[in-house]
């Protein structure tokens, strides 16, 4: 093969990582499937946990000596042992897909609240149902942990999230939390925004960072991007931190109380149900509006559609395990 075909193979290989990053960030912008789904649906969730397992504190001080002549072979080293391009690339397709979706998602909740919570509703109960097979309650450990799973996402949806807060701090817990459930099958980490109360703010103030951003290219005072643009980076940071963190404690749990573990992250997703009847509901009462027949079925419909979408992925997923 010759140098030029294997550079455009190489290029086709990372437009391919791109696609599959930006499949990961549709899902993930949606409460109820996960971007960890995703990836192994698409063939690369091994391959993701290693990378984000391989970044360590050493190898990131090796890979920023590239700007040191001397230390540039071992920086680059550094820099396959953490698959630094794969991830890169990964990311960029998540953050592009999440900023489109968002984008739209916003303004679904913004003009038709009730169907897409009712989409979400579906999205979710198809989930718990998908995963519910992995589940074994037969010991007090499991139960317990099945209780605790449940309440935790119950009492949240009912109102306890929006006591969470918009601070700053808070902002930083969610996005810990957020990405911590994005690189695990089944759990969504919008859904844990959903629950903290954080994903319809985290929604709005994304739209208005990017906006303020093409406003300050068109022009606008740098000063328009800078509050929307904390709260991002706010919550950026404590993915990153949620990442190295969070996430390794997860794995952890998964790897020696797997039962456990599993019992307690789907009956999260179980206690999860009530957060999109009572956001409807709230969206309502805003409106001076009550429930009525139309609007019901309206939720309902969606709620069909939003649980064949789950159906389907968890179909492909069989297809390309077995």
């Amino acid at each position: 093969m010759s140098r030029n075909s294997d550079g455009a193979t190489s290029r086709f290989s990372w437009l391919l990582i791109y696609l599959k990053g930006v499949c990961m960030g549709a899902a993930d912008a949606v409460p109820g499937v996960s971007g960890g789904t995703i990836a192994l649906i698409t063939g690369i969730y091994e391959r993701l946990i290693g990378a984000v397992t391989a970044i360590t504190p050493g190898r990131i001080k090796r890979a920023l000596g590239v700007v040191v002549p001397g230390r540039r072979d071992d920086a680059v080293a550094a820099m396959r042992e953490i698959d630094v391009g794969f991830l890169v690339a990964l990311g960029a397709g998540i953050a592009t897909a999440i900023v489109t979706v968002m984008r739209v998602l916003h303004i679904a909740l913004t003009e038709a609240p009730v169907p897409t919570y009712g989409f979400f509703f579906g999205l979710i109960a198809a989930s718990a149902v998908v995963l519910y097979s992995q589940v074994s309650l037969d010991g007090p450990r499991q139960i317990a942990a099945a209780v605790a799973g449940f309440l935790v996402a119950f009492i949240a949806s009912g109102g306890g999230g929006g006591a969470f807060g918009h601070s700053l701090p808070a902002i930083a817990v969610a996005g810990g939390i957020a990405v911590s459930a994005m690189i695990l099958p089944g759990v969504s980490g919008s859904l844990l925004l959903l629950i903290l109360g954080q994903y319809e703010y985290m929604t709005a103030t994304l739209n208005t960072f990017v906006d303020s951003l093409i406003d300050v290219v068109g022009g606008a005072p740098l000063s328009v991007v800078i509050e929307p643009g904390t709260i991002v980076v706010t919550f950026m940071l404590g993915a990153v931190v949620g990442l190295f963190s969070i996430a390794h404690v997860v794995r952890w749990a998964l790897e020696h109380h797997r039962r456990a573990t599993l019992a307690f992250l789907v009956s999260l997703i179980v206690g999860a149900l009530r957060a999109p009847v009572v956001k409807s509901t709230e969206e309502l009462v805003d409106a001076g509006l009550s429930w009525t027949t139309e609007l019901y079925a309206a939720f309902a419909v969606a709620a069909v559609v939003g649980a064949a979408v789950v159906l389907l992925v968890d179909r492909y997923t069989g297809i390309i395990e077995s």
